[in-house]
């Protein structure tokens, strides 16, 4: 899978921008700030529905502009299909696939793949639970689109049964009330049916990509302790210990689903209490270890880049062996990295199909990748 073209209009930084690109190395070069970033960003776009750096689209649109427009034409097994995407603040966005209208933006999903290594993936290891929920989730839409719809469903769900415990927490004057409970155990079936899908392709996901993040941390920091992932569910031991583990059982959703329900009827007392809901796949945490130890607040500055970069290696592995090789976009990373990780990036980066690299100046990007090159300055982006 390959780019052969990209165009933005009124996206971020971009009244206009237009590259022809080929297959291999695509550098892009130019000091910081000049909308290098912005350009990958917008590619990330196209295959994700979302952005690597904000949580909603109204910054991805020009200041003083109405909408912003992204076109890109993918070629995967000789076959080229356009993609349009038109963002606009406050409103439904629209899609469009060689030119003809699609019912919902994310029936675009599965045309572009990629996987995206930036300065922001240090979150991956040091922030919040939700930063890495976020990177399941996403790799989950990238292996199998069809998730898009099911993490939708989990999130409608759970902001309804979130807002009834609200109510049904205030309305609680000593005795309960037999209407909001009746209702509430209307939702826990809702969200137990969301919550199982969701949870089950995640437990798949880490059991299936956990082999591949080793691998790949091995790779970059082969004298540090060795790396692993785990799943860590707000269902506790209740979980099989089977699920989430590579070569143990697969997630079965009917079990999963059983489980939930049961977890929801534990805490409903101090669900009504609290107004939030407790159990679910939005408690979960992808836990990050270090030989023994969770990477976070334990790792230095060198293993936690390791571990960011092992996760979008590991990614970019998992997903080339099952449905073809994505797009490798690389931002302004090799000059984060020393000389021994930037090898490593490099070696995989130099055998991707298509990878584009953006970068302040020419010596950060190693001598194998340096392929065709744009330069990006003055509001304007122009072969070399």
């Amino acid at each position: 899978m390959y780019l052969r073209h990209l165009q933005v209009t009124d996206f971020r930084s971009w009244p206009q921008a237009d590259l022809a690109l080929e297959p291999g190395p695509v550098v892009l070069v130019g000091q910081n700030g000049r909308g290098k970033t912005n350009l990958l960003e917008a590619i990330g776009y196209v295959a994700t529905l979302g952005s690597h750096r904000v949580a909603t689209d109204a910054p991805l649109i020009r200041h003083g502009c109405e909408r912003a427009l992204v076109r890109v034409a993918v070629v995967n097994d000789d076959r080229e299909l356009t993609v349009e995407l038109e963002i606009t603040a406050g409103r439904a966005n629209r899609a469009r696939v060689n030119r003809g209208a699609v019912g919902k933006p994310r029936d675009v999903l599965g045309i572009l793949r990629t996987v995206l290594f930036s300065p922001e993936d240090l979150a991956l290891v040091r922030g919040d639970p939700s930063e890495r929920r976020r990177f399941m989730d996403e790799l989950l839409v990238l292996r199998a689109p069809r998730y898009a719809g099911v993490r939708a469903d989990y999130e409608k769900v759970l902001k309804q049964r979130n807002a009834l415990l609200k109510t049904a927490g205030k309305r609680r004057t000593g005795r309960e009330d037999p209407y909001a409970l009746s209702t509430l155990d209307v939702w826990d079936d809702h969200l137990s049916v969301a919550g199982a899908a969701l949870l089950a392709a995640r437990l798949n996901l880490i059991a299936d990509l956990g082999p591949y993040a080793a691998e790949a941390y091995m790779g970059v920091a082969p004298d540090s302790r060795p790396a692993s992932i785990a799943y860590k569910s707000s269902l506790g031991e209740a979980l099989p210990p089977g699920y989430g583990v590579a070569g143990g059982e697969r997630a079965d959703t009917e079990v999963l689903r059983e489980l939930l329900l049961k977890g929801l009827a534990d805490v409903r007392k101090n669900e009504l209490e609290r107004g939030i809901s407790l159990v679910g796949p939005h408690r979960d945490e992808l836990e990050l270890i270090l030989g023994e130890a969770p990477a976070k607040g334990y790792a230095s500055h060198g293993e936690s880049w390791s571990f960011a970069l092992a996760l979008r290696l590991g990614s970019y592995e998992l997903l080339r062996g099952e449905a073809g090789e994505p797009v490798l976009l690389l931002d302004d990373v090799f000059a984060e990295l020393d000389r021994k990780r930037r090898a490593r990036l490099a070696e995989v980066a130099a055998g991707a199909e298509q990878v584009l690299i953006t970068a302040a100046v020419d010596e950060d990007v190693p001598a194998e990748l340096a392929g065709s090159r744009f330069l990006v300055a003055d509001g304007e982006v122009n072969r070399a």
